[in-house]
């Protein structure tokens, strides 16, 4: 993350104890305790964060829309998991947007990296814990539907589910719904907002449905055409998993895609990760113009505190 807008590092000190219980839900419950912690000393305990933004390939760059920002490392709080794709920072940004207390999420683990899937949503469960009852997901999707462009924006309305996985397979985990209703996975009211928001902007945001994949290779012409006949106008390797998991914690969720490609197929042209992160780049004003407006909106009731 560039120090010019990092903030000031806040560095995590505590360890875990030789005899902790080693298993992921009480390592959340550890990383919880430490991330609130840091927020406590920085917000003090009456402004803690209630909404969560997730930033992922190539918009990153809106933590730097995050004032008085303090920075934490993935790798400082206990058993988060670090990314290692180009893009994806690793940090933790907790600051003002707007004046409102929020927790930034300056990159994301994906499933094809490796590991079980839960870690995936890890992220989600720690910032329940914390207290944020709302989560803006961003994500960066080749665009399907031939209306769509890249450098425009999409907001999800539902997702087509192709990982292969389910964060939540697995013991149940306690207080937790073993069948987790996914009918309005993307809450109603939250896309009311970003569409009110971008129509005051002037912003073009598309509305559609989003197919998730497992990757890490990029989609053949013919997956996109099978893809196109499923119903789905964007697709990416990300999102899903971590609103399976918001919606089993009771976390509202709206997700916005930066569409940064024609998906495989549409063009003949090859695909990249480096035209994704260039693209990504030049959608981050309007999606921070967005994302800044609608968490305004989003600390009003019925979203802060709800």
């Amino acid at each position: 993350m560039d120090d010019s807008y990092a903030g000031r590092r806040h560095r995590v000190t505590a360890a875990p104890r030789p005899d902790a219980d080693p298993s992921p839900a009480a390592a959340s419950r550890r990383a919880a305790a430490q991330l609130q912690d840091c927020l406590r000393d920085h917000f003090g305990p009456g402004r803690m964060p209630r909404t969560g933004i997730t930033m992922g390939s190539g918009l990153s760059g809106l933590a730097a829309r995050i004032e008085n920002p303090i920075q934490i490392a993935y790798s400082d709080l206990e058993g988060w998991p670090v990314p290692t794709v180009r893009g994806h920072s690793g940090h933790v940004v907790a600051g003002e947007l707007g004046g409102v207390p929020v927790m930034g999420f300056s990159g994301r683990v994906h499933l094809y990296e490796g590991g079980d899937p839960p870690r995936v949503g890890f992220y989600v469960r720690v910032a329940g814990m914390t207290g944020v009852s709302t989560l803006v997901i961003s994500n960066a999707a080749g665009a399907i539907n031939d209306g769509f462009a890249p450098g425009e924006l999409m907001l999800l309305r539902d997702h087509i589910n192709l990982t292969g996985t389910n964060p939540l397979a697995g013991p149940a985990r306690p207080r937790e719904p073993r069948f987790p209703d996914m009918t309005a996975a993307y809450d109603q009211d939250l896309r009311d907002v970003f569409r009110e928001c971008a129509a005051e902007l002037g912003t073009t945001l598309h509305e559609g449905v989003y197919a998730a994949v497992h990757g890490p290779s990029y989609e053949t012409p013919a997956e996109i055409r099978m893809l196109r006949t499923l119903g789905a106008d964007a697709v990416g390797m990300s999102t899903v998993p971590e609103v399976i998991v918001a919606r089993a914690t009771g976390i509202r969720c709206a997700a916005v895609s930066c569409l940064t490609n024609h998906a495989a197929g549409i063009t003949g042209e090859p695909l990249s990760h480096q035209e994704v992160i260039q693209v990504g780049r030049q959608c981050e004003v309007a999606l921070g113009d967005l994302v800044a407006l609608a968490v305004g909106r989003l600390s009003e009731p019925p979203f802060y505190g709800g």
